[in-house]
C-alpha cells in the first residue's frame, strides 16, 4: 500500500486513517498536514503518525488525500501545484469538480474525486468515486484501497452522477436519522418510556438494514414477507403510501441533487 499524505485532519480524514491502520498500514507511512496545533497533537497521540502544521513542511507522499473544506481548496491546490510530479491526488472535498481542481492545480490531471459519507466514521461508509478516462487502472485501484478502509465503494462513469450520490448516500444518513427520530417520537407518544422508544427505533433500523444487506433479496421482497394480508404491517404501509412516502423521498433526493449542482457552480467560481 502506498504512503499517503492527508491535507486536512478533520473527522473524515481521521476516519480513513483509523481504517487504514486497522487494515494493517504502518503509522510511519501516513503524514497529515493539519494547521491546528490541538488537532495535530491529538492525531499524533492517537495514531503515532507524522503531523505537519504547514504544507511547506510536508513530505508529500505518492498519494495525496485532499481533506480540507471545499472553500479552502483553491488556496491549498495552488500551494500544491508546483510540487506535484507523479502523485495521485484523491479529493474528498464535497462539490469540487475535477475540472476546477485541475485548474487550481495548474493543469494537473491525475485526480480522483470521491464522495464518502459520515458512516465512514464507524467503518460502515459508502463512497462514490469518479476519475477521468486518462487515469489508469493502477491509480483507480490505489484510490479505491484508500476509501475501502472505511466501507464500500462504487465507481461512477459520469461526474454529474456524483450529484445524485451526494443526494442519496451523502445526505441519506440524515434522512435515516430523521426517520429514526419520527419512529422514536411515535413510540414515546404512545406511552412507551423514552429509553425503550430510542432502543426500539435504533435497533429496528439497524436490524432491517443488516437484513437487507445480508439477505441478498430485493427490499420489496423483504417488505412483502413482513406484510401479512390483513395484518398490522399492511395497515401501517397503507398509511405511508397514502401520505405519499415514495414521492416525498424522491423529492428530497431531487432537491439535494439540485443543491449539489448549485454548490459545484459556486465552488467552481471561487478561483
Amino acid at each position: 500500500m502506498d504512503k499517503l499524505t492527508f491535507i486536512g485532519g478533520g473527522n473524515m480524514a481521521t476516519a480513513i486513517i483509523s481504517g487504514l491502520i486497522a487494515d494493517g498500514m504502518a503509522a510511519g507511512n501516513i503524514e497529515v498536514v493539519e494547521p491546528s496545533e490541538d488537532a495535530a497533537t491529538r492525531l499524533k497521540q492517537r495514531f503515532g503518525i507524522e503531523v505537519q502544521t504547514g504544507l511547506d513542511r510536508a513530505i508529500l507522499h505518492p498519494v495525496i488525500v485532499l481533506a480540507v473544506k471545499p472553500q479552502q481548496l483553491p488556496d491549498v491546490a495552488r500551494q500544491l501545484a508546483s510540487r506535484l510530479k507523479n502523485h495521485l491526488v484523491v479529493s474528498i472535498a464535497a462539490g469540487v469538480r475535477v475540472a476546477d481542481l485541475t485548474r487550481w492545480l495548474g493543469g494537473y490531471e491525475r485526480i480522483v474525486r470521491t464522495m464518502p459519507n459520515t458512516p465512514a466514521m464507524v467503518g460502515a461508509g459508502i463512497t462514490g468515486l469518479f476519475a477521468g478516462k486518462t487515469l489508469g487502472e493502477d491509480d483507480r485501484s490505489r484510490a479505491e484501497t484508500v476509501l475501502r478502509a472505511v466501507g464500500s465503494v462504487v465507481w461512477l462513469n459520469s461526474e454529474s452522477d456524483l450529484d445524485w450520490v451526494t443526494a442519496v448516500s451523502g445526505s441519506g444518513p440524515a434522512y435515516v436519522f430523521y426517520f429514526i427520530e419520527a419512529l422514536e417520537a411515535a413510540a414515546k407518544s404512545a406511552g412507551l418510556p423514552a429509553e425503550t422508544a430510542r432502543h426500539l427505533a435504533l435497533h429496528t433500523v439497524f436490524g432491517a438494514a443488516r437484513l437487507a444487506l445480508e439477505a441478498g433479496e430485493e427490499p420489496s421482497v423483504l417488505r412483502a414477507r413482513v406484510t401479512s394480508k390483513g395484518g398490522t404491517t399492511e395497515r401501517g404501509i397503507a398509511s405511508l403510501e397514502s401520505a405519499g412516502l415514495p414521492a416525498i423521498v424522491a423529492n428530497a433526493v431531487k432537491a439535494a441533487a439540485e443543491r449539489s449542482r448549485e454548490l459545484g457552480d459556486e465552488l467552481g467560481g471561487l478561483g
